[in-house]
């Protein structure tokens, strides 16, 4: 309990004020591509982000594809954890965070050392970005990418070494590889990325894991994972069980549909969890019903199988439209497609927003592009009649 409340204190008058952290999930950055990667403090480019783009929409929105929930919802079983939970919600849930835990250090073969949890990856993500730039350095990251650990990090002043992605939108691996130096604290891949959703290859992450952790820290966000046809052989998740340097972050936002419940983990090596344990509320921020519904729904096949099928058949319903429309996409590993549009992206971006449907937008490699989450097919529907209208 001291602990936990050493970690409340250190949050509320240390760390987060020193940084000036904004702590909105989802926060994003304009950049274009560069030639090589580039090591830069406070230059991102501020856009739109999935929180103001649904705060911005209006009342009759009819499609809700900004944010890269699961439009399906938590299974039948969460649902039922929850309600059963409330009764008894009065009380600290500290039992239940060691039944989460069990379950998945025994799913994943590991010890309950190396999982720690909160209330969803992004609190972990900020953690990492934090201490991993408390002391100066550089942090190697794709661009573009996700960013809450990146703007934490720049939020301390950290230098970000930004590596352009490959010619088919995939991290680019080997230049990563290349930008890592003797001041690089840290190396974040998110796989499969956000926002294009390719995947790299397996076997050259676990090959680039097993070297580049030996001169650096890597944290891997594994947020889409789920949406590959076999997870567990693409999780790096084994690397950290033979000892490497790495972290590890799942969440439950995607598609276990607890996007508004909040709840993920991390996995790594035991003293590097209690060192980040220094800097998040960890499993104390999760409230009881939500941890509760985690435990019903961890690993829930059917419904995860069930959620799957009916994504691919929305995704595909995009990849129809797009294809009817003359537009190319990036072909999708997870649950939101990205393709370039002929028009200004704040522009199109608007002209969708007037038909009720919330999209984002990037720049990169000197184009502009929409991301669409994947919704139910009444949303897609809605999508591709607002979509013929302007494109």
């Amino acid at each position: 309990m001291s602990g936990t409340l050493n970690r409340r204190k250190l949050l509320k008058t240390g760390a987060l004020l020193a940084g000036g952290i904004s702590l909105i999930p989802g926060l994003s950055f304009l950049d274009k591509a560069t030639a090589g990667p580039v090591a830069t403090p406070l230059s991102f480019e501020t856009m739109e982000t999935d929180a103001s783009a649904i705060l911005s929409a209006p009342p009759d929105i009819k499609a809700r594809l900004s944010a890269n929930e699961n439009p399906f919802g938590p299974s039948p079983k969460a649902k039922k954890a929850i309600q059963d939970a409330i009764d008894g919600s009065f009380r600290y849930p500290f039992m239940h965070f060691s039944d989460l835990t069990a379950k998945i250090a025994a799913f994943e073969g590991i010890d309950k050392e190396q999982v720690m949890l909160a209330s969803g990856s992004s609190p972990l993500l900020k953690a990492a970005g934090m201490y991993y730039s408390k002391d100066g350095g550089n942090i190697v990251v794709g661009d573009p990418s996700y960013d809450d650990l990146i703007r934490t990090a720049v939020s301390f002043k950290e230098q970000i070494k930004k590596v352009p992605l490959t010619s088919d939108y995939k991290l680019d691996l080997d230049a990563m590889e290349k930008a890592v130096d003797a001041d690089t604290k840290l190396v974040y891949i998110c796989n499969p990325n956000n926002p294009t959703a390719t995947v790299v290859d397996t076997a050259k992450l676990k090959s680039f894991c097993e070297r580049v952790s030996k001169k650096t820290m890597l944290f891997i966000d594994e947020a889409y994972i789920d949406y590959l046809e076999d997870p567990q052989s693409v999780t790096m998740i084994d690397a950290v069980k033979k000892g490497q340097n790495i972290i590890v972050a799942r969440t439950f936002s995607k598609l276990y549909g607890f996007a508004g419940l909040r709840v993920g983990y991390i996995i790594g090596q035991p003293d590097t969890l209690k060192t980040l344990g220094m800097y998040t509320e960890g499993a104390f921020s999760i409230s009881a019903p939500s941890l509760q519904a985690a435990i019903a729904s961890y690993q829930d096949q059917e419904f995860l199988q069930g959620a799957k099928v009916k994504t691919l058949a929305s995704r595909q319903f995009l990849y129809d439209t797009l294809k009817k429309e003359g537009y190319e996409y990036i072909p999708s590993s997870a649950n939101f497609v990205m393709f370039p549009i002929k028009m200004d992206g704040q522009k199109f971006n608007q002209e969708m927003m007037k038909r009720g449907v919330s999209l984002r937008f990037w720049k990169f490699n000197n184009k502009d592009w929409c991301r669409v989450s994947i919704g139910t097919m009444d949303e897609m529907t809605a999508f591709a009649a607002a979509f013929k209208e302007i494109s």
